[in-house]
């Protein structure tokens, strides 16, 4: 599963920064078109974290929805899923948001 070794960069990083800081809280941002599942990577992020500064510190994530907009008729719409068609039927598109996969903030404790 490639969440894991997603969640190990996250943690990585987070580490890498902080140190020994005591993290208790971490956002993170995984759109909804970045082929990350968010629930396995809350999964990996409790197994990753045991040993480490971010050892219990809460995890929020934020689901960005799909928007694109095509190049054909200039529409900007959503999207649900992986088929990247307009509503006029052209397979033209530019993803706009929803691949998302970033940190966005990490909140350390006083120790």
């Amino acid at each position: 599963m490639h969440e894991m070794a997603v969640t190990q960069s996250v943690v990585d990083a987070i580490v890498s920064r902080f140190g020994e800081a005591i993290v208790t809280s971490v956002q993170l941002e995984i759109g909804r078109l970045s082929g990350v599942v968010p629930d396995s990577v809350r999964f990996c992020f409790d197994v990753l974290c045991t040993g480490t500064s971010l050892e219990g510190a809460r995890l929020d994530i934020a689901e960005p929805a799909g928007r694109a907009r095509c190049r054909d008729c200039g529409e900007e719409f959503a999207l649900d899923d992986f088929i990247l068609l307009c509503p006029c039927g052209s397979a033209d598109v530019s993803v706009l948001a929803g691949r998302e996969l970033r940190i966005t903030s990490v909140e350390v404790g006083h120790v």
